[in-house]
């Protein structure tokens, strides 16, 4: 349609007095509408992109040998492949140790196999790390984050929680951020040497956790004034104090090094992807919850049943027997034999 319109358009002028007519004005339309109908060119995915959606859908096959094939990658492809594994549920201490690269400032590690050791072997190798994901990783506790803050003297940002078992080694790693000021020597604060304030993590500023306890919140909120507890984002842009992209728990950490692969790259047949983003919705639905408590219940209330049904059962047989004369005569004659058989 937009062919056919261009040639009679040509000799058309919109600015002047000529092309009022109706049939111009009709033409005009047509054009315009046209225009904006049609639809936007996408920008085609680069040829890294599609390399990294090809090594992702075949990830599984090449963790073997990953040691000797991501020597020759750079390091921000290295995060892409650590990205990918990540979201195909293959990221563990082997595959992040293999990976890891001198040069990063992030590591997004979240709902992983990463343990403790893997942690920490990465933080001695990354110890240029800004912001750590270690939400929702149910084999690192409070050790792998005194490892963390040990190696990594620039950490500002650190995002944990989302389940159970991270809510727990968040708490105990509470320890680690407070200052200590037991042991420390000279009468000024210009004496102190900030080494000996704590045992690590002095550099962090921005903790993300999003269902802190009362509590826990209290306490780093008069202990620990420099951390900030779920930041919410600036209203000022280029403000001193404005919130880092890696303290908001909106996006992933690792996003921008596949936000242009194909999410088809890391889609496991038959298992539900989680979110990228903080699981929020990891809580049980109240159906779920209504129907756990009255199973809970049940079973609870299931020997007391049983005990009033036999409770009933024999009030029943009793009545029966004191309101029959035919069931009267039946108890004196059992009676009579057992007394004549013990004779």
């Amino acid at each position: 349609m937009e062919e056919k319109l261009q040639k009679p358009l040509k000799n058309l002028d919109l600015n002047t007095n000529r092309g009022r007519g109706p049939e111009n004005k009709i033409l005009v339309s047509a054009y315009v509408s046209s225009s904006r109908m049609s639809p936007l060119k996408s920008k085609p995915p680069s040829l890294v992109s599609l390399c990294l959606g090809v090594i992702g859908k075949h990830l599984e096959d090449m963790i073997p040998c990953l040691a000797e094939i991501s020597v020759m990658f750079p390091s921000d492809i290295k995060m892409s492949i650590a990205a990918i594994a990540r979201r195909k549920k293959l990221l563990d201490d082997d595959v992040i140790i293999c990976l890891a690269d001198s040069s990063w400032e992030i590591l997004d590690v979240g709902g992983s196999d990463v343990t403790n050791s893997g942690l920490a072997k990465v933080a001695e190798i990354c110890k240029s790390l800004r912001a750590v994901d270690i939400s929702r990783c149910n084999k690192i506790s409070s050790m792998g984050v005194l490892e963390l803050v040990q190696h990594c003297r620039s950490l500002e940002t650190l995002r944990c929680g989302g389940c159970p078992s991270s809510e727990s080694t968040a708490r105990r790693s509470l320890s680690i951020f407070k200052p200590n000021l037991s042991n420390v020597e000279g009468e000024t604060w210009e004496e102190i040497d900030t080494s000996e304030i704590g045992h690590g993590g002095q550099s962090l500023r921005w903790l993300v956790w999003p269902r802190i306890d009362k509590d826990s919140l209290e306490m780093l909120s008069s202990e620990c004034p420099r951390i900030v507890v779920n930041p919410k984002p600036s209203l000022v842009a280029y403000r001193a104090d404005e919130v880092p992209r890696e303290a908001l728990p909106d996006v992933a950490l690792d996003e921008p090094f596949v936000k242009d692969i194909d999410p088809k790259t890391w889609v496991v047949t038959g298992v539900v992807q989680k979110p990228t983003s903080f699981p929020l919705s990891n809580e049980l639905s109240i159906a779920e919850k209504f129907r756990l408590a009255f199973a809970e219940r049940d079973a609870r209330m299931a020997p007391k049943r049983a005990k009033n049904a036999r409770q009933r059962q024999r009030r029943a047989e009793r009545d029966w027997m004191m309101s029959s004369d035919e069931a009267k005569a039946m108890v004196f004659a059992s009676k009579a034999t057992r007394s004549l058989h013990k004779s």
